[in-house]
């Protein structure tokens, strides 16, 4: 199965609680975090929603 690595490259200080949320559900808190998640829709909309705050990119394997 496909992997994404994301990586949290902006604070989310002063954002909106739900996307501190999505990016805490993602596992990330801190400015260079990283999380390596499944390609799929579920993963895709959380990213959608903080695509500001975040870099993708596919693991490779």
């Amino acid at each position: 199965m496909a992997q994404l690595k994301i990586k949290l490259v902006r604070s989310t200080a002063g954002r909106k609680d739900a996307q501190i949320a999505t990016a805490a559900s993602l596992g990330l808190k801190r400015i260079g975090d990283v999380a390596v998640q499944p390609d799929n829709d579920a993963t895709k909309g959380k990213i959608a929603k903080i695509s500001h705050l975040v870099e993708v990119s596919n693991v490779e394997e």
